[in-house]
């Protein structure tokens, strides 16, 4: 799967208390580009998504083929240590494989619903 690239899902997420996020669905991804350079490349993708993810910042593996998923709507709020994507590393070093979903989000925003995980409706 690695010489013509892997399809991946990338949830853009807007809001956590509110649940709020776009998934778009990504193919021929190559693994052996950074996280780094797949975060510009996603940010670049449809005019509309510019102004609305500019500030996202981090990514979090939310799901892997054939492997169990979390019953949080939005994103796992644990294993952060294994979960967050480092921006130096491949995706493939970070474990990123075909068919892997993942939380594109701004870590500052995370890291607020994390210390007070509370749904608005």
């Amino acid at each position: 799967m690695s010489a013509e690239g892997c399809t991946i899902t990338v949830r853009l997420v807007r809001s956590f208390q509110h649940r709020n996020f776009r998934p778009l669905v990504f193919h021929g991804v190559p693994l052996e580009q950074t996280v780094r350079e797949f975060m510009a490349f996603v940010r670049q993708g449809e005019p509309c998504l510019k102004t609305l993810f500019f500030l996202s910042d981090t990514m979090k593996i939310i799901h892997q083929a054939h492997k169990s998923k979390t019953g949080e709507l939005v994103v796992s709020l644990e294993d952060d240590d294994k979960l967050i994507l480092k921006e130096d590393s491949t995706l493939k070093a970070a474990g990123v494989e075909n068919e892997t979903e993942l939380a594109f989000f701004c870590e500052e925003d995370y890291r607020n619903y994390r210390a007070n995980p509370v749904s608005a409706w």
